[in-house]
């Protein structure tokens, strides 16, 4: 009596694994710019409930940069000019937005834009 093999082959197995490792290897590249985004918002909400009473813009991006160096994003990712500050309806809200290149395989790279705003508490100042 004859029996029906089952299984993968050996080269749908290295077709399996060469995606596998396609994309583990974009993991890679990108979730460090995701877990930096998430170190930009855990700064902003800092900020953001600490309070900005009679504090100038500047004072908030020092304060920001500041606080975003210990949650280890980069320098050269955020620069002052992508923090601002929005005023409307006696209240002020806290926008940074910016981008991100991802070099990925040989002239390939991932632009990712991040945009985050919180409101803030208190009145700033000019």
């Amino acid at each position: 009596m004859r029996t029906k093999q089952k299984g993968i082959t050996l080269i749908g197995f290295l077709f399996v694994l060469a995606i596998v490792a396609f994309f583990g290897y974009m993991a890679m590249k990108l979730v460090p710019a995701y877990a930096e985004y998430m170190g930009v918002n855990k700064a902003m909400n800092q900020i953001a409930s600490s309070g900005v009473e009679g504090k100038t813009l500047d004072d908030i991006r020092r304060d920001l940069m500041f606080k975003m160096g210990f949650q280890y994003v980069d320098d050269a990712t955020i620069k002052p000019s992508d923090i601002t500050i929005q005023r409307a309806n006696n209240g002020a809200t806290l926008h940074v937005e910016y981008d991100k290149v991802v070099p990925f395989l040989y002239n390939i790279s991932f632009l990712l834009h991040f945009e985050k705003s919180v409101q803030l508490q208190g009145n700033v100042g000019q």
